[in-house]
C-alpha cells in the first residue's frame, strides 16, 4: 500500500493536487459548520463539545486529498480503459460532498425555499451530522483501498 501511495505521491503534479483539494475543502467545510466565520472579520471558533466534529472535517478533507490524486493518477495510466474507471471517481465525490452535511447558513436558505421539505431535511442533516460524517469516511476509505487494489492489478505495478 505504502508503496502505491510513493508511486503516485513521487510526481509534484499529484503532491500539488493534493494540497489544492485539501485546503479548500477543509476551509469550506470549516466555514458551512461554523468553526471559521467571515464577518466582520475571519475568526475560529471551536466550542466545546464540538471537538469530533472538527475532528471528522479533518478526516475528510484529507481522505480526500488522498484518494482523489490517487484516482487522477489511475486516470491517467488508464487512458483508454473507460470500464475501469467510473467507481473510485464516483466514490471519492460521494465521500467528499457527504462530509458537508451540516447546514449552518445554509439551512436558512434552504428552509425558506423549500419550506416544510427543506426545514426537514435541515433537521435530518444537524440531527445525524456525526453519523453522515463517519459514513462518508467509511466510503473515502473503501475508496481508498479499491484504489490502491485497481493500481495494484490493472496497471501492473509491483509493490
Amino acid at each position: 500500500m505504502t508503496n502505491t501511495i510513493k508511486l503516485v505521491f513521487l510526481n509534484t503534479k499529484y503532491v500539488a493536487l493534493s494540497f489544492v483539494i485539501f485546503v479548500p475543502m477543509l476551509i469550506g467545510l470549516l466555514i458551512l459548520s461554523e468553526y471559521i466565520f467571515l464577518e466582520p472579520y475571519v475568526v475560529s471558533h471551536l466550542p466545546r463539545g464540538t471537538e469530533l466534529g472538527f475532528l471528522l472535517i479533518v478526516i475528510i478533507s484529507a481522505l480526500a486529498a488522498l484518494v482523489l490524486p490517487m484516482n487522477v493518477f489511475r486516470i491517467s495510466v488508464l487512458k483508454g480503459s473507460t470500464q475501469k474507471m467510473g467507481g473510485g471517481v464516483i466514490g471519492s465525490f460521494v465521500g467528499a460532498a457527504a462530509g458537508a452535511c451540516s447546514c449552518g447558513p445554509i439551512g436558512f436558505a434552504v428552509i425558506s425555499t423549500f419550506g416544510s421539505v427543506g426545514a426537514t431535511a435541515t433537521a435530518f442533516l444537524t440531527n445525524y451530522e456525526i453519523p453522515l460524517r463517519i459514513i462518508a469516511i467509511g466510503v473515502l476509505v473503501i475508496t481508498y483501498f479499491t484504489t490502491v487494489k485497481s493500481l495494484k492489478t490493472e496497471c501492473k505495478f509491483e509493490p
